[in-house]
């Protein structure tokens, strides 16, 4: 399986025979990947933030330490590991199975091995747009979950008045560390790396009916979060050690 899946990448990663098709189909690939998850991670960053803004309120019972503290902790928890990770087990299973049906579906209606018959290398025509479309596009989209959560956050605590709204914005404030983004920017292109291409490595060697693919798609989403889980802890260790 491994064996396959570099052998796939070997013909997926080469210069593209026609580079202007290839970067229209890379404008194509992030309006279909990209611009249509921004509402969901809009939605989903925004309640996330509340809810660890609650929880880190609810669980700071020291009135030793400054309120501010969970203001910093949120918002911490939300650069390092919600708008990254979380995010991205997200678009696994949103962009995942997108490409593994889309693919699965023109390898069961002999559509790649037509391409195959013209000469057309099928898989840098078919994966790579979407790769590169992920890496450039899911990167923002991790900002703006950076963003919205935060704003989450912010407006849990004018609505509740949890703690006091000057000490959640000293704490989003005090002790920034602009690497924290950078840390989070590199672990979605990473992900995005993996939730494309491993959807893509099932689709593509789908066989049987429609069945099948839906199976290849459950099982390629199933293995992108297993790699993304293992990925996050090697990028974590190399990052922040």
């Amino acid at each position: 399986m491994a064996g396959r899946y570099f052998l796939l990448m070997r013909k997926v990663f080469v210069l593209p025979d026609k580079p202007r098709i290839f970067f229209k189909q890379i404008w194509v690939e992030m309006e279909k990947l990209g611009l249509s998850s921004i509402s969901i991670v809009t939605v989903i960053s925004f309640f996330m933030g509340t809810v660890i803004t609650i929880q880190t309120a609810l669980n700071f019972v020291n009135p030793l330490l400054p309120k501010f503290y969970i203001g910093l902790v949120a918002r911490d928890s939300i650069l390092l590991e919600f708008s990254s990770t979380v995010i991205a087990l997200i678009l696994a299973g949103k962009i995942g199975s997108n490409i593994a049906s889309e693919i699965g579906s023109m390898r069961i209606t002999e559509q790649i091995d037509a391409m195959e018959m013209m000469g057309v290398n099928s898989a840098n025509y078919l994966i790579l747009p979407k790769v590169v479309a992920a890496v450039i596009f899911n990167p923002l989209l991790t900002v703006l979950s950076m963003f919205i959560g935060i704003l989450g956050g912010a407006f849990i605590v004018s609505v509740t008045q949890i703690i006091m709204f000057a000490d959640f914005i000293q704490g989003i404030q005090i002790y920034f560390i602009p690497f924290y983004v950078t840390y989070g920017v590199v672990k979605m292109m990473v992900f995005s790396v993996i939730i494309t291409t491993i959807p893509a490595f099932y689709g593509y060697y789908a066989r049987g009916g429609s069945l099948d693919v839906g199976r290849s798609g459950t099982l390629s989403i199933v293995t992108s979060c297993v790699f993304i889980l293992l990925f996050n802890l090697i990028l974590t260790q190399l990052m922040l050690t």
